[in-house]
C-alpha cells in the first residue's frame, strides 16, 4: 500500500459558456495544486451546464475533438497531478450525450472514462422536474481505475443512491470512490451527507465528492459542501456553498484498518 497523499475536491458555479466554465475551473485546479494536492477532482457537469437541447447539442464536441478536454489534459500534465474530470457533456449519437467522467494521468493522458449509469428522473415537487433520460444515454459498464496511492471507483451524483454499484467497485478492489456531483438544494439538505457517509462507512472507502454550488445561469441552484470522507465515515473537509476547493491528507492504509474491524464485504450473503 502506498503512503498518504493530499487530495482536493474543486467547487464550481458552471455555467452556459464553456470556454469561460474551464477558464474559472483551470484557475482553481492550478491553485490546488499549487497548495500541494497530488489528486485534483472536478464536479459533475463541469465544463457545460446548459437546459437548452439545441444549444447543448450546437456547443458539445465528441472527446478526440473537444478543446475542453483537451485544456484539462494539459491542466493535467503542466502542474504534474491526477486528475478527475467529474463529468463532461460529450455526444453519444442520436441527439443524446453521455455525461462522462474521465481520469486523466500527469502525462496529460485519459486513463479512464465512465458513463454515468442512473438517470436523475426526478419529481421533487414545487415545479422542480429533472428528465435526465431525455438528454442523456446511460452507460451499463461500471469502472475503476489503479492510481498511485491504490484503486479508485467512478460514479456520478445519482449512482450514488445505488448502493450496490458501490459495493461490487469495492469487491472490485477500490480503496476510494469519486462521487462527482451537481445535487439539486432540496435533496442535498435531506440526503448528501447522510448518503455519502453511509457509501464510506458500509465499503470502508475513502469517499471523494466534488460539487456544484450556487445559482446557475440556466436557473438551476446546486448544494454545495463538496465533501471528503474517510473509511470510518469521518467528513474530513466539506467546501460549503461557494466555488474554491478543500483538499485533506489520505491515508491509503486507512482502508485496510478499517475493512479489518468490521470486514462486512467478506460477509455478503445470498438471500432468497
Amino acid at each position: 500500500m502506498a503512503g498518504p497523499f493530499t487530495v482536493a475536491c474543486v467547487q464550481t458555479t458552471t455555467g452556459r459558456d464553456i470556454a469561460a466554465n474551464l477558464e474559472t475551473t483551470g484557475v482553481l485546479v492550478m491553485d490546488a495544486a499549487k497548495a500541494g494536492a497530488d489528486f485534483v477532482l472536478l464536479p459533475e457537469t463541469v465544463n457545460l451546464m446548459e437546459l437548452d437541447r439545441a444549444a447543448r447539442e450546437e456547443k458539445i464536441a465528441a472527446d478526440d475533438g473537444d478543446a475542453g478536454l483537451a485544456g484539462f489534459c494539459a491542466l493535467a500534465r503542466e502542474s504534474g497531478i491526477w486528475l478527475l474530470v467529474g463529468s463532461m457533456v460529450t455526444p453519444v449519437g442520436d441527439g443524446k450525450a453521455a455525461n462522462r467522467s474521465m481520469c486523466i494521468d500527469p502525462d496529460g493522458a485519459v486513463h479512464a472514462h465512465y458513463d454515468k449509469i442512473h438517470m436523475f428522473d426526478v419529481d421533487l415537487g414545487d415545479g422542480e422536474v429533472h428528465r435526465e433520460s431525455n438528454a442523456y444515454g446511460a452507460g451499463s459498464k461500471a469502472v475503476t481505475v489503479d492510481l498511485p496511492w491504490g484503486r479508485l471507483g467512478l460514479s456520478v451524483c445519482y449512482d450514488m443512491r445505488f448502493p450496490h454499484l458501490y459495493r461490487g467497485l469495492a469487491k472490485s478492489g477500490a480503496d476510494f470512490l469519486a462521487v462527482p456531483s451537481a445535487f439539486t438544494r432540496p435533496t442535498g439538505e435531506a440526503h448528501w451527507h447522510v448518503l455519502l457517509r453511509a457509501r464510506a462507512i458500509e465499503n470502508g472507502c475513502y469517499v471523494f465528492a466534488p460539487a456544484q454550488c450556487g445559482v446557475h445561469e440556466n436557473g438551476r441552484k446546486t448544494y454545495g459542501h463538496s465533501l471528503i470522507i474517510d473509511p470510518w465515515g469521518r467528513v474530513l473537509a466539506d467546501g460549503g456553498e461557494e466555488p474554491g476547493f478543500v483538499s485533506a491528507e489520505i491515508d491509503p492504509a486507512q482502508v485496510a484498518a478499517v475493512r479489518s474491524k468490521i470486514p462486512s464485504l467478506t460477509h455478503d450473503r445470498d438471500i432468497a
